[in-house]
């Protein structure tokens, strides 16, 4: 594995979380009712009572707060020590439990073959140059006819952002390849709760084209539920140049759930 890439992206994450971004801030208002909305919008999960979840690259006090409500039996497992945190706050507030495991989702040595019934990896693969060691994992420890979900960054839509409206429309400008990409500007703008900017340096992300990620999983014996594009801030009335406006021309993410088969 790449230790700089490891000990840079974890150092960006405790900053990202120290600065409350997003993805760092606990869901503590939950029901049973929303939190499977939070986790299954399309409706193909199921009935999860009961089973065993691994919340991959989720740190955060999200999903694994949502899954626990539902009645899984869930592990988190992340880079970072202080969303780790974030989901003992969100589990304490329940009063719930789950395990909580430090490392990189390219390693899943912590965990027996076949041990989940449900993989729930959101957006985090784009933290790593390669999905080939993380798709051997997730195939390896989970049963086969256990799901996957996984949320990726468009790759379309890494090829330019909100900042490149020439008044027409955003010029693509990086290659549509899989690897690093580079990034005009590297930081990550947060907004406090009392509306003013924090910018904050982000982790190395990298582009994995869709041919990669769909072949990628079917080539190891998975069957797609379903593929859908995702711009959740979308906005028809914001002005060019915003990320609303822009996530309307170019869906950002997309979102897939894809099931292990059984022979």
């Amino acid at each position: 594995m790449d230790d700089d890439l490891i000990h840079y992206n974890k150092a960006r994450w405790e900053a990202l979380a120290a600065a409350n971004v997003a993805f760092s801030r606990p869901l503590l208002d939950l029901t049973p009712e929303t939190a499977r909305q939070v986790l299954d919008p399309y409706n193909v999960m199921g009935e999860i009572a009961g089973r065993r979840v691994l919340c991959l690259g989720s740190g955060g006090g999200q999903q694994s707060a949502a899954f626990a409500l539902l009645g899984a039996d869930v592990t988190v497992f992340d880079l970072s020590d202080t969303q780790l945190e974030r989901d003992r706050a969100a589990l304490a507030h329940y009063r719930l439990r789950a395990r909580l495991v430090q490392g990189d989702m390219r390693d899943l040595s912590a965990f027996a073959d076949a041990t989940f019934d449900l993989v729930f990896h959101p957006y985090s693969i784009s933290f790593v140059p390669d999905t080939a060691p993380v798709f051997d994992g997730v195939r390896r420890v989970l049963r086969p006819g256990g799901l996957y979900r996984l949320d990726w960054h468009n790759p379309f839509a890494k090829g330019t952002d909100e900042r490149d409206w020439n008044g027409v429309g955003y010029n693509l400008k990086h290659p549509y390849a899989d690897g690093e990409v580079l990034f005009d500007d590297p930081h990550w703008d947060i907004t406090a709760g009392d509306g003013t900017v924090i910018r904050v340096e982000g982790p190395r992300e990298f582009n994995h084209k869709l041919s990669t990620v769909l072949n990628g999983l079917i080539g190891r014996g998975f069957t797609l539920l379903g593929l859908w594009e995702e711009a959740p801030d979308a906005d028809t009335s914001a002005a060019p140049g915003s990320w609303g406006h822009f996530q309307t021309i170019s869906p950002p993410y997309f979102a897939l759930w894809a099931r292990l088969q059984t022979g």
